[in-house]
């Protein structure tokens, strides 16, 4: 994993620890010193991207049996994190109690090697909603946004029973068709204020969908005559003005909102 300034166009830190290819990297919103990563490894990894420490392993007896495709940090609870992948289940870990070892990372002058990097082995909830490779998954307040190869994003709420950690039962809220969307490693995104999710399919169209409404509404359906290829993954600007586009063809597109004159 790179760190790179953007002031300096060069390359920052480099952390190695993933004992493979890493699928997913997200910031924490709150402190964004506080990275994410999920890996093929079957783990997910806590980096402080300034002191180059890793300083939490999510893995081990309940962890990832698979691949994991896709991690994201609580909008508002700074201690929760959820994360998804091919074993085709979704979990949700928490911090609180290895909150220390993320305070002492940021106050660590020693060689990041000696850290004493902490192992988190048991979610406090998983999730079975989907029957084949969940590869993205977003949090919408304390609901999650999470998607498998079925044309579909699902909006579902975890309920969790404080007493017994790791089960619980799960409200499917509403879905969000997504036709031509059946094949793995195709990523949605939302803009800042989670007002809307953008993602695309495997003939290179984008749908963007209403989050805040019910039933769903399907805000624009984009597509090109020279967009043919699957779209992998999307980018939202703050405001849901601009997004991105990455294709398997090589490709990134660039779509804006025309104010209608």
């Amino acid at each position: 994993m790179r760190v790179i300034d953007c002031g300096s166009e060069k390359i920052d830190k480099s952390f190695v620890g993933h004992g493979d290819s890493i699928n997913e990297i997200r910031t924490q919103p709150l402190k964004s010193s506080l990275v994410v990563s999920a890996s093929k490894d079957e783990s997910v990894r806590l980096w402080n991207v300034h002191t180059g420490i890793c300083i939490l392993i999510f893995a081990g007896a309940g962890g990832h049996r698979n691949e994991v495709l896709s991690v994201d940090f609580h909008p508002s609870d700074i201690y929760r994190i959820a994360s998804c992948g091919m074993d085709n289940t979704i979990k949700i870990w928490s911090m609180k109690e290895f909150w220390t070892y993320v305070e002492k990372s940021f106050t660590w002058t020693d060689l990041p090697s000696k850290f004493p990097t902490k192992y988190v082995q048991f979610p406090v909830f998983l999730a079975s909603i989907h029957t084949n490779y969940v590869d993205c998954n977003r949090w919408l307040g304390d609901f999650m946004l999470s998607k498998s190869v079925d044309s579909e994003i699902v909006l579902w709420e975890p309920k969790m029973k404080e007493q017994s950690p790791g089960e619980g039962t799960v409200d499917i809220l509403q879905k969000y068709p997504v036709p031509g969307c059946d094949i793995w490693f195709i990523k949605f995104s939302c803009d800042f204020h989670y007002n809307a999710a953008a993602i695309g399919n495997r003939e290179g169209k984008i749908f963007i969908w209403e989050l805040q409404s019910s039933p769903p509404v399907l805000i624009a359906k984009l597509s090109h005559p020279q967009s043919k290829s699957p779209i992998r993954q999307t980018a939202m600007s703050f405001d849901g003005s601009t997004i991105l586009s990455c294709c398997e063809d090589g490709t990134i597109w660039r779509w804006d909102v025309m104010e209608n004159s």
